[in-house]
């Protein structure tokens, strides 16, 4: 068994509207714009996590739990550009802007958008842009602070 290497096969898109998230159509996807060549190599963040619901009793002698409400931590670190559609994601996700976060992974990035590829659709509004503080030897950088405003299909089949 291989480990399956990560570099070059994420493609992130920021896409305008989706009818079912579970099943995004090739239309839909290619109707939005690619990001991911503007995303630092460590820049995407989607952090679930998963809250604990204590299910022991008064008669207990053990702390016993069981799984709770899901959410997600999602924070996107893009390069600047200096015009045009390089610096795009900075002019486009402004506070309060919604739309769809969607993730392919383990997929060479430049194999475009087929029927039974796997996704990751977040429903998300943007919070306010972060510039990131200068540094020597570094590009320009911004955070985008994304909230998932309903339940993501982490496992979304294109359709």
């Amino acid at each position: 068994m291989s480990d399956l290497i990560n570099d070059g096969k994420t493609r992130v898109y920021w896409v305008g509207s989706i009818a079912n998230i579970n099943a995004p159509t090739t239309t839909e996807l290619n109707a939005g714009a690619d990001y991911t060549s503007r995303i630092t190599p460590d820049g995407l963040k989607l952090d679930p996590s998963t809250a604990d619901v204590d299910t022991s009793s008064l008669a207990s002698t053990f702390d016993t739990k069981t799984v709770g409400r899901v959410g997600f931590d999602v924070e996107v670190t893009f390069k600047r550009g200096d015009t045009g559609p390089e610096d795009l994601p900075y002019t486009t996700l402004k506070y309060g802007v919604s739309g769809f976060l969607v993730v392919r992974r383990g997929v060479a990035y430049a194999t475009a958008w087929a029927a039974s590829q796997k996704a990751e659709v977040y429903p998300i509004t943007c919070g306010e842009p972060q510039n990131v503080s200068p540094a020597a030897n570094e590009v320009m950088k911004f955070v985008s602070p994304m909230k998932v405003t309903s339940a993501p299909a982490t496992a979304a089949t294109v359709a």
